[in-house]
């Protein structure tokens, strides 16, 4: 009697198994994408420290909160662009798509590694929030419930959205440049470094296109007093808006990957 072999979602865990090896052997990557928004969050909790003019919101709290979706962005769609695009570029997906396993399989893979490394950058960012800014975590079931969606729905959007822009890149050597130059910039315009009270409305507005700016927007509202809305462009969390715009990019990301993620480089054709 033959003993059946897994199906698509078994083997997805089983890929998912090997991407996470294989991040976690490249210590020097592994040290930047957690090292990275812990650094920046301590330096600007700790150079903007007191509270937000107007308000009893600790500025280091709203830095923690805002972390949060950068921390999450990072390990989906900056590290799935570059990812991609160096695999691709070294063919390893062209030997990929030649084996008798689902396509399906591999973005299983990725679906795990992003949702592993998301949570423990999530982690490693509210242990910094509580030990060193005092940040209060929610004591309520229902908000972290709340937490729950806007990060698996946030992550997932990137997640695709990253997929996609890994077949802009022409080479695995430029991917880094054309993948971590408009993550930057959605940083500052989507009220990471900079709180959103303090950014012009246009700027916002070309922000609010985009899904770290609802992120940012939910985390505060997760873990900052509702006194705090009154920072956000519409002195509201929006939490409706959020599902909705996150939701669509969960959508637009899939359909943007259908039509544009390809298994070889340029120069295989």
């Amino acid at each position: 009697m033959k003993e059946s072999l897994p199906g698509a979602w078994g083997l997805g865990v089983l890929r998912g198994g090997l991407e996470l090896k294989q991040f976690f052997r490249q210590r020097d990557q592994v040290v930047f994408a957690f090292a990275f928004p812990v650094v920046f969050l301590v330096l600007f909790a700790s150079i903007f420290s007191g509270t937000v003019e107007g308000t009893d919101v600790a500025v280091s709290q709203l830095y923690v909160a805002a972390m949060l979706g950068a921390g999450i962005m990072a390990t989906s769609f900056q590290s799935l662009g570059i990812s991609i695009a160096v695999e691709r570029d070294e063919r390893q997906l062209r030997r990929l798509i030649s084996t008798p396993m689902p396509p399906a399989v591999y973005f299983l893979g990725k679906v795990w590694l992003v949702l592993v490394t998301g949570v423990l950058e999530a982690a490693v960012l509210l242990l910094v929030g509580v030990g060193m800014f005092d940040l209060a975590l929610p004591t309520d079931v229902l908000t972290w419930l709340t937490f729950g969606w806007i990060f698996l729905l946030g992550a997932a959007g990137c997640a695709l959205l990253g997929i996609a822009i890994s077949s802009v890149p022409r080479s695995g050597r430029s991917a880094g440049s054309v993948v971590i130059l408009p993550f930057l910039v959605l940083q500052f315009i989507s009220g990471v470094y900079i709180p959103a009270s303090e950014l012009p409305d246009w700027m916002l507005n070309i922000g609010a296109l985009f899904p770290l700016k609802w992120m940012c927007q939910g985390f505060r509202g997760v873990f900052l007093p509702d006194s705090a809305a009154v920072l956000e462009q519409a002195g509201d969390w929006e939490f409706g808006r959020i599902a909705l715009v996150l939701g669509a990019w969960c959508i637009g990301g899939l359909l943007l990957c259908l039509l544009t993620f390809r298994w070889k480089s340029r120069r295989d054709g």
